[in-house]
Parts: C-alpha cells; structure tokens; sequence
C-alpha cells in the first residue's frame, strides 16, 4: 500500500519546527455563506500559511474555485513562501472538509509530498496543542515548480467518456441530492445525476471529522459497488467534497482518483448534459 496521506496530530506536534515542514490552513466559506469569516483570524497552528481555496483559483472561470493553471499557482504559492522539496500538511476548521481540496490541488500541480492533518483544527485544538492568533512572520519568496498531473484532474469531455465507456463516476453528494429529491444549494442547477454514477456521500466515510480507518473505508466503497481496482472518477457539488472521495481511495492504497473540478455545478448547470434521478 502507498504511504498514507494522512499524518496524525501527535506527529505534527513533534515535526511542527522543522524547516521542512509548511503547515496551510485550507479555507473556504460553507455554500450559502459566502462572508463567513475565516477562522484563521481566532486561531491556527504556530507557523500556518492560510490558503483561501476561492482566491487561489482560475478567476477567469464561470465555475467556483477551478483548478488554476500551473504557472498561476506556482506564483501563488512562491509568494505564500511554499517552494519545492518542502513536506506540507494541509489541516482545516472543520476536521476534514477543504483540507482535502487543497491536497488535491497539490497533488495536481505534481506535489508528491504533500498531507492532510487528519481531525484537523477541531482535533489539534482538543488535545492541547499550540494556538496562535496572529499572522506568522512573512516567509520570503521561495521557488515553487507547478506540472499539471492531467491525470488527477477531469474536466466534463473526460466524465462524460467514462460513464459511456461504463468507467466508474462516485458521487460525494447526500442521497437525497443524487436522487434529485433534495434540491441543490446552488441557484439554477437541475436535479438528479450523471446517468450511470454510483453514489457515496462524503460523510459516510467520516467520524467526527476524522477520517474511518482503512478497513472502514473499504468496506463503505464496497457497499457502493465500487471496484477499487479499476480507474475512477471522484465528483460532487463544485470539486470540494469530491476530494474527499479521492483521499479516503488513497487512504485505501488507491492513489490515482481524479476529481472532475467543475462537479455538478457545471453539469447540472448545462442543458446538453443528460441526467438521471432515483438512487443508484
């Protein structure tokens, strides 16, 4: 199996000083609440870099935070103090929720090293460790190279041949959403799902914002008639939770998962693209 993409608070707290370890606080404000204030501001762990998933995209997109091009990222990150070689660790407010985007977006541009604080904030918090309230010292520019992994990333053409080849799609969304008997958050979107897909909502797979342990995981991706030995494309509302799918699949030994960015807010917001209701 490959190295987990998890690393416990406990290791944190003893690497927490190396110089090669960079901490980022993943953000992004919960759908319907687009002002809500970081929580980065009331306390983060000592050193963190704050990562705001929305501001560190391709503005130049109708769709929520997609994937900047690489070049566009790497400027971000040099000017974040993020460069090459560094071991980064990716935690979030919540337990596990946006870490996991901002793993993909790492793992996307060709990061290799780059973890998710598993428990997160809530977990850190809850044991003792280090708080800090104010900004840590700026990092100087680091040089930080961005290759585009085309094959940890989907866009609508590479989904939309995988469910007609009868490749497997998995759907983080509630049950309710994926049938098209709840309606979805975002204004102007259709209901339902892509014909075809298997469903798995997010949170399924965790436990009091920790990630299940492995054996867990697998038994919920069975129970989802997902084959971990064939490829897979991992989807959701805008490309966030989707994320998770991928990293429970790599928590699993399954490393490769793509995330279609766009989700279902690009395909459920067009009127060329076919959709299904009722459950999987």
């Amino acid at each position: 199996m490959a190295l987990s993409p998890l690393v416990s608070t406990q290791w944190l707290a003893e690497k927490l000083a190396s110089p090669d370890i960079v901490v980022v606080n993943a953000w992004l404000p919960p759908v319907g609440k687009p002002n809500a204030e970081p929580e980065y501001r009331d306390g983060h762990i000592p050193g963190a870099i704050f990562f705001d998933v929305n501001a560190i995209s391709d503005t130049t997109s109708d769709l929520p935070h997609m994937l900047p091009p690489a070049h566009v990222f790497s400027s971000m990150m040099r000017r974040l103090g993020i460069g090459d070689g560094q071991t980064i660790v990716v935690y979030d407010g919540v337990g596990l929720y946006s870490a996991a985007r901002v793993w993909w977006m790492f793992r996307a541009m060709g990061v290799e090293q780059v973890f998710v604080l598993d428990g997160g904030l809530p977990k850190w918090r809850e044991e003792g460790h280090p708080i800090e309230d104010m900004p840590p010292p700026p990092r100087g520019e680091r040089h930080f190279t961005a290759r585009l992994n085309n094959g940890l990333v989907a866009n609508l053409d590479k989904v939309a041949q995988a469910l007609t080849s009868g490749a497997q799609v998995l759907d983080a969304r509630s049950r309710g959403r994926f049938a098209g008997t709840d309606p979805e958050p975002r204004a102007g979107l259709r209901s339902g799902h892509m014909p075809g897909a298997l469903n798995l909502p997010f949170t399924e797979l965790l436990d009091d914002g920790r990630m299940k342990p492995a054996d867990e995981l697998a038994s919920a991706f069975d129970a989802a008639s997902l084959d971990r030995s064939r490829p897979v494309i991992t989807t959701c509302g805008s490309g966030v939770t989707a994320a998770i799918l991928s990293l429970a699949l790599a928590v699993t030994g399954h490393d490769k998962a793509p995330v279609y960015d766009g989700s279902w807010t690009e395909w459920g917001g067009r009127d060329d693209t076919p959709i299904a209701t009722g459950e999987a």
